[in-house]
């Protein structure tokens, strides 16, 4: 298992578009499989009106909500693969510009409509990738 540094496990992220953010409802831990992209170094995401993330969706110029973004890639036959957890503040995206192209960008993979985009700005990015052992090394033969 190696540790990623912030560009590599950020770069790693931006390679795939599920992942689950973990936040706090009726104060316990909860988590959702959301879809992503990487701007920079935020992660995007887009919510609906009335669901769970709704909470999230704080005043844009308050200090956010406190969450966690995991995303991952793993091979199941190998278990080789990397994970990345990004933790920050979540806000949400007031720009209309920015919301707009966010929508865009980002379709969400279920039907029903988002009408909020929300950003996580990360403070602390943390990740590692499991990788295959080096072999052995070949014996010396002396003769």
């Amino acid at each position: 298992m190696r540790e990623l540094d912030r560009a590599e496990a950020l770069r790693l992220l931006a390679t795939v578009s599920l992942g689950r953010i973990v936040f706090t409802q009726h104060a316990l831990p909860a988590v959702r499989p959301v879809n992503h992209l990487v701007d920079g170094e935020d992660v995007v995401i887009r919510i609906h009106e009335g669901g769970a993330l709704a909470s999230l969706a704080a005043p844009a110029d308050g200090p956010g909500v406190v969450v966690a973004y995991e995303a991952d890639a793993m091979d199941p036959d190998t278990h080789l693969g990397w994970s990345v957890v990004v933790t920050g503040y979540a806000r949400p995206v007031a720009d209309a510009e920015d919301v707009d192209r966010y929508a865009d960008l980002l379709r969400p993979w279920v039907e029903r409509a988002t009408t909020r985009t929300l950003r996580i700005r990360p403070d602390l990015v943390t990740g590692f990738r499991l990788e295959a052992a080096a072999p052995p090394p070949a014996p010396v033969i002396r003769g």
